[in-house]
């Protein structure tokens, strides 16, 4: 069994696996506008090949895995692979991101296969900047998805927002204030540059702007969680949600990092902005076992970096589009 830490002292015990770079949704921050080219279906790693890795990562200390994409429920028969992934020993939390887009149709399936938890995007409460966004007229298909996770008694169930001057920005207080009636954590997230995503500065909502907007209606209680936690928590006061603030741009959480990244191809990412990438597609192909499968997993994470660029920087650096990569 090997051992997760890197060259910084950092233990992993999280990973994130996309299983398709496809998305129903055109999100700008996350989609380039002239699309990318898309893997070909041999290109993406199979269930079975998913599941292998997931196991040797299990195995190694890793105790959460999140399924992302792209969009997740555009890839057929995701709850086999869930049900696979659930009932490995050792894993303690699997949880999905998803935009809800297919998720009515699916979550008591999910439910069912062993999915424990949800992260739903979505970046308006208004069906017309819904579409502004997304380019895609299917707020109505997202709100029944949230209400058919609740209903399927998944819990958490986080609404990750991408907060953006201009854009959105001036509905957070209406994102809390939905959260303040229902057990929901709704999560602010600092829009972050990547390959051909309109990244600007100005754009760039901070979460002291957001909790100085907040706290002139609601009061806030800080949470105690993992040091590894990526979200500053909250409390509302008299309410029943959750808010959590990511500050990937303005006070970074690089120290404490505890993931890494599998692409649909098969690629490790030992950071989200760290371009070169370690592919176990064809190892994984070529009959190789699974000590070796380790070794390149183990190279992957002595390459990670102590700390991510200043944002400046990473909008000038190569990276894959954060469709490509997985939410």
């Amino acid at each position: 069994m090997i051992d997760l830490v890197d060259s910084f002292g950092r233990k992993h015990s999280y990973l994130r696996i996309s299983v398709t770079d496809r998305c129903n949704l055109r999100c700008q921050y996350c989609m380039p506008a002239e699309g990318i080219q898309l893997k070909k279906k041999d290109e993406l790693l199979s269930f079975e090949e998913i599941a292998r890795v997931a196991r040797i990562f299990v195995a190694s200390g890793i105790e959460k895995i999140r399924i992302t994409g792209g969009e997740p429920l555009v890839r057929k028969n995701l709850e086999d692979l869930i049900a696979e992934i659930a009932k490995l020993p050792g894993l303690k939390h699997l949880a999905m991101t998803t935009n809800a887009v297919l998720l009515a149709d699916k979550a008591e399936a999910l439910k069912k296969a062993g999915l424990q938890s949800l992260n739903i995007s979505i970046d308006s409460l208004h069906a017309d900047r819904f579409k502004e966004i997304t380019l895609r007229d299917d707020f109505s298909r997202v709100m029944a998805g949230i209400e058919a996770a609740e209903k399927a008694g998944f819990n958490p169930i986080k609404l990750n927002v991408v907060v953006m001057k201009g854009r959105n920005h001036d509905e957070v207080l209406d994102f809390v204030r939905l959260v303040y009636e229902r057990n929901l954590n709704v999560r602010f997230i600092e829009y972050m540059p990547f390959k051909d995503n309109c990244w600007d500065l100005e754009a760039v909502y901070s979460y002291k702007e957001m909790t100085q907007v907040i706290q002139q209606e609601f009061q806030l209680e800080a949470l105690s969680g993992h040091p590894s936690d990526v979200a500053k928590d909250f409390k509302l006061l008299g309410g029943k949600g959750v808010v959590s603030f990511i500050s990937s741009m303005t006070d970074s959480f690089c120290s404490s990092c505890n993931r890494l990244r599998m692409t649909a191809d098969g690629s490790i990412k030992s950071c989200l902005f760290y371009e070169p990438e370690i592919n176990l597609r064809e190892q994984l192909r070529s009959g190789c076992s699974d000590e070796q499968i380790e070794h390149l997993i183990v190279y992957a994470l002595g390459k990670k970096p102590e700390a991510h660029p200043p944002m400046e920087e990473l909008a000038t650096m190569s990276n894959r589009a954060m469709v490509e990569i997985g939410g």
